[in-house]
Order: structure tokens, then sequence, then C-alpha cells
């Protein structure tokens, strides 16, 4: 005896299939107005991997680039923060799409955080709701034409790593933030293996916090290990912690820093890998 189908759930589950793809294939319209890809990873918390997003992303929109920056950190959004725009709250415009907020320039910025009713509350979520907010912050956001889409993602290799890579399938690739010692290039190899599997290029390795503390090397090591692209060391500098507390883009504030000078060789590799010069 077969299996009994009830008729309103096999008619509910067909609606939600057709559902998805319908929005999938919208997103598929977006993501070809925009030029270039780029999911920033980290295999564990605390590399300054938002840091470094975020003012890759200032760099880019400094040189003269449409940018866009979505923060895909659904229980830790500090993209918000870090550019000054944290009290900035979700509206519509006459498409009925979300308009991003610009907080420089080139620059237009897009995050969970702007719809939660106050800073505090957490987003307290399972997979499938997380993977329908990252699906809504790429469907109903008006993204418009970019040369490059930054998507921070949280730390390790989760729900929302596995949405943004089912969801975005010709993104160019994957960045790998890590700092220089041995423990953080471990986890880093995790992210770099995690993108394989998703049949991710991994763009480059980007070493953060350089310096005295955490020392140097490590990042370039990885990157020759593993065979990918290096794309620059970013020394430690207090000033970086500063502009992100106080939400100015430390790229802009301290133009003339060996940091802010590192930034900038990273996005001319990162040019380079991509094929632009």
């Amino acid at each position: 005896m077969g299996v009994q189908v009830d008729p309103v759930q096999a008619k509910a589950m067909a609606d939600r299939i057709k559902q998805a793809k319908e929005t999938e294939k919208r997103i598929a319209e977006k993501m070809k107005k925009i030029k270039h890809k780029l999911m920033v990873l980290s295999g564990k918390g605390g590399v300054g991997k938002t840091t470094v997003a975020v003012n890759l992303a200032a760099t880019l929109a400094l040189r003269g680039f449409k940018v866009g920056l979505l923060d895909a950190d659904i229980h830790g959004p500090n993209v918000p923060k870090m550019l000054g725009v944290q009290n900035a709250k979700l509206e519509v415009n006459d498409k009925k799409l979300i308009v991003p907020v610009e907080p420089i320039p080139n620059l237009k910025v897009i995050s969970i955080q702007m719809a939660l009713p106050q800073d505090d509350l957490p987003v307290v979520w399972r997979g499938p709701l997380k993977h329908k907010a990252i699906q809504q912050l790429l469907d109903e956001v008006d993204w418009g034409e970019l040369d490059y889409l930054i998507i921070d993602m949280p730390p390790g290799t989760g729900d929302e790593s596995l949405s943004v890579s089912q969801l975005i399938p010709d993104m160019d690739g994957v960045l790998i933030v890590l700092t220089p010692q041995e423990v953080a290039v471990l986890d880093a190899t995790k992210a770099i293996n995690f993108a394989r599997q998703m049949n991710k290029k991994v763009v480059g390795i980007i070493e953060n916090m350089a310096g005295e503390i955490f020392g140097t090397g490590g990042g370039k090591k990885a990157a020759e290990k593993y065979n990918v692209p290096f794309l620059g060391s970013i020394p430690m500098d207090a000033n970086i912690v500063k502009c992100g507390d106080s939400g100015t883009p430390f790229v802009l504030e301290y133009k003339d820093s060996e940091a802010a000078k590192a930034f900038n060789e990273v996005v001319d590799n990162l040019q380079k890998v991509l094929g632009e010069n």
C-alpha cells in the first residue's frame, strides 16, 4: 500500500518550492547588475574581519567605485556601528524595495541591525530564519548597479555562509581574514576548505593585526601552503579600533598612515586578482 499524501500539504509544499525558485531568480537578476561579489570570511572570531570588510569597502568607494556592503552577520551585526549609522532605520522606496544607507559617497550599506527595534535586542533564530533574512537582504534591497558587493560574514562556516554561497552561485569568491599566529592560521584553513567544498574561489588571504603582539608572516605562509593569493598584511594600529568605535572609516580619517597604505595595497592586489588592472 502506497504512502497517502495530504493534497493540502502537497500543494503548500509545491507553492513554497515555486516561491523559493522565483526568489532565487529575482536575486540572480539583481546580481547581474553587480560586477564583483565577494564574501569576507574568517575561521574564528576576533581577527578583525568586519573591520577589514568595512575598510576595504570604504577604500574602494574612495577610489570612485560603486560599492555595496552587506552585513550578513545575523547575530553580531557590527557594520552599522563601525560606519556611524547604527541608528539608521530601513526605508522603502516607490519600487517597494528597501533603500540602503549611504554613510559615505559611493557606499551603500544594509544590515539586519537596521530592522531591529532596539540596538541591544538579540537575534535568536535557527537556520531557516537566517536563510530567509539573507534572502530578503539580497532580494528586497535596491542595490542598483554596483562595481563591488562586499558581504561581511559571521565567524566560522555556518548557516549564513552556506546561504550566501547558494544564493549567489556566480560570486567571484571568498576573501579570508586571519591574524598571524598559528592558531588563527589553523582556523583560517577551515574557511579555505569550506570555500573549496562550496566550489568558490579563494580570491585571497588578508593578514590583519600584524606586528609585535601577534607577529607577522602567518598569512603569507597559509597562502603559500594552500596556493592562494596573498593580498597583504594590515599592521596593528590603535586608531583602527578608535575609528571603529566612533563610526568613521579608518582609511578616511588616517589616509597617510601605514595601515591605510596597507589597505590600499590590499585593494591593488585584489583588483589584479580580479583582472581589473
